[in-house]
């Protein structure tokens, strides 16, 4: 009935347009986390939005299999992020109980169902459903002679509408490009990137073609030189660019609970080839994991041997069962994240057929999409029943299931590919790898004072090519360590359309888009924008020309986090007064110690950085940070 309920609730947002009009604040393309998260923003200051979405549901990955969320230091994104997480963990308590499997599973609200991922973003837009409309089934195709243009500013948008096959027009003081492709701003003629840079380029680790085995190597990645990780790198690694773009699949919802488990089918386009490879895998136990970078034939043949006796691997590190080809998280009711599997050369990554999708038509995207639904069922039937196989590593891969309660809509398969790099706009503020990683031992990386978000997850990215013989891993597959760091405002403001932000297609390297690729973070950019979005409209000035410290002020109103504390959260009083004067450059550390005495040298180095006169009496470092922050 819950379920139910959820859909119906989906369904009659989704359709809400009892209003009828085509003259809007502000419109968002793509409600995907980072437009809903928009679109709640600009409402809370004010704006009449308008959220569109190409398909029949709302809420991006998380609403489609990406349940396990991607964020290595929780602190480090807060405000409507967090609201999402906290609400999700609330769903779990009033549910399921205090004491309930559910809710302990749900890791306080950092994993979760995909439905109930949905839910919890219905009920946040429907808190202002006098302020936002959603239209779902309204597909935007990415052609100039869909925007109307005068000057720099986009006047209007058309978009198709999938059910009746109309064109609707509709007229906004600014648009926001929240898909994950850059479909928008590509059409408003914002130059973009696609593939991968040279490390010559900008001297990032980990760019260009490169094979490593897989296994992030953390404690050396805070270093300025990254020369501490190219040992993980072989043979093949040339670090040139290309036009390659990382892989996509499904996040795919996965039981072994019998009662709510739906058998694999083999697909009608089914093609073992694809997955031969596999067979030899199993048997050997050869894997991409730093681990077995020293093993030799040996090993295999008593991998063999063992698996032959009716055992399982031998080989350190090597996943068993279906594990061997989906990397599962834990979520509640006994379902799983299943994502592709780092350390398999053949999971449910389709590297290389994805290459045309940011830029193509969505008519050839439906068609990966069916590809790639059709490829992900044949790898899991295979590993479930190819006789090639141990027999009892197909025993153990058939425990498991697509769950009967996600999807009921769409075969229990998630309705939505995983795209995780599409165009990356070219914006006033370019983000490299540089910008995530600690400029020595312990530091932060450099702190940007014209930040609107933190984040923080590694330095990521999947693979680009398929498997090559001979090779460690596929090329491109990547995890670097990187630290909290603060995103500025320009990776979303174009050079030049006035009128025009993209919190999601973000402006920024490979390497440094791998990690601002994580949903948290597109969730915080979305609340910038929403707040930049509004303060446009009312001041009637270019995004390029918004001050950035109102901006600012109006996020940490809203609860947001501009750069990452270890002693001072989101709720204490203090949390704007630390923003602000830590981005002003008095806060340099991880640690703010504000009950702390300053010593001599600390005033004299906030006496030199603001000019003023620090009365005799303050010592303790808040109230010096209080008394400049009241006066600069």
């Amino acid at each position: 009935m819950k379920k139910l309920l959820c859909i119906l609730l989906g369904t009659a947002l989704c359709l809400l347009c009892a209003r009828g009009q085509s003259r809007y604040d502000v419109v968002v393309v793509g409600a995907t986390p980072g437009g809903i998260c928009t679109s709640i923003s600009a409402a809370r200051q004010g704006m009449n939005v308008l959220l569109l979405e190409r398909s029949s549901h709302i809420g991006g990955l998380p609403a489609n299999g990406l349940g396990a969320t991607d964020i290595t230091t929780r602190g480090a994104t807060a405000g409507l992020f967090l609201e999402f997480v906290q609400r999700n963990k609330q769903y779990y308590l009033d549910t399921y109980g205090p004491d309930s499997q559910q809710l302990a599973d749900c890791s306080d609200g950092y994993h979760f169902e995909p439905s109930v991922a949905e839910k919890t973003f219905l009920d946040m837009l429907g808190e202002h459903k006098d302020k936002i409309t959603v239209l779902c089934l309204r597909q935007f195709d990415s052609d100039p002679a869909n925007l109307e243009i005068n000057g720099s500013d986009i006047v209007s948008i058309r978009v198709l509408d999938r059910e009746s096959g109309a064109s609707e027009v509709y007229t906004a003081g600014v648009f926001v490009d929240a898909t994950y492709e850059g479909d928008l701003a590509a059409a408003a003629n914002v130059p973009y990137r696609l593939g991968r840079e040279s490390r010559a380029e900008y001297g990032e680790p980990c760019s260009g073609r490169i094979y490593r085995h897989w296994g992030v190597q953390f404690g050396k990645g805070t270093r300025s030189s990254f020369n501490g990780f190219d040992g993980f790198e072989s043979e093949g690694t040339t670090y040139q660019g290309d036009n390659a773009v990382q892989a996509y699949n499904y996040r795919l919802c996965l039981t072994t609970d019998k009662k709510a488990k739906v058998a694999i089918r083999k697909p009608a386009g089914y093609n073992r080839e694809e997955y031969a490879s596999l067979v030899e895998d199993v048997w050997t136990g050869r894997n991409t994991g730093i681990e077995s970078a020293n093993l030799g034939e040996a090993d295999y043949e008593a991998n063999r041997a063992a698996l032959k006796a009716g055992g399982r691997s031998i080989i350190p590190g090597d996943p068993w069962g279906m594990a061997k080809v989906t990397n599962m998280v834990k979520l509640p009711n006994g379902k799983t994240d299943a994502n592709n599997q780092h350390m398999a050369f053949i999971s449910t990554d389709l590297p290389e057929e994805n290459w045309p999708w940011p830029t193509a038509t969505w008519e050839w995207r439906d068609r990966f999409a069916e590809r790639l639904k059709d490829y992900t069922l044949g790898l899991l039937w295979f590993v479930q029943n190819d006789k090639a196989l141990p027999r009892q590593f197909r025993k153990e891969c058939r425990r498991w299931g697509l769950s009967s309660g996600e999807y009921t809509d769409n075969g229990y398969f998630p309705r939505q590919v995983y795209v995780r790099e599409g165009r990356r706009m070219e914006g006033t503020y370019f983000f490299t790898a540089i910008d995530a990683i600690a400029v020595a031992e312990g530091q932060r990386p450099p702190v940007h004072p014209e930040s609107i978000a933190s984040s923080h997850y590694a330095l990521d990215s999947h693979a680009c090519h398929k498997r090559e013989e001979g090779r460690a891993h596929l090329d491109g597959f990547f995890g670097y360590e990187s630290v909290p760091y603060t995103i500025p405002l320009g990776v979303m403001v174009p050079k030049k359309v006035r009128n025009l932000l993209f919190p999601v297609p973000v402006s920024g390297s490979h390497v440094g888009f791998s990690t601002m690729r994580m949903e948290p973070c597109w969730m915080a950019l979305g609340q910038a924008a929403g707040v930049a979005a509004a303060q446009a409209v009312k001041s009637g000035l270019a995004v390029q020309e918004l001050n950035v410290g109102q901006i600012q002020d109006e996020l940490l109103a809203g609860g947001a986090s501009l750069i990452y504390f270890r002693d001072v959260s989101p709720s204490s009083p203090d949390f704007a007064m630390v923003q602000k004067m830590a981005l002003a450059g008095y806060i340099p550390g991880w640690e703010a110690r504000l009950q702390d005495e300053a010593s001599d040298a600390e005033i004299e180095s906030f006496r030199a950085l603001s000019g003023l006169d620090i009365p005799g009496n303050l010592r303790i470092r808040k109230d010096i940070l209080q008394y400049i922050y009241e006066r600069i």
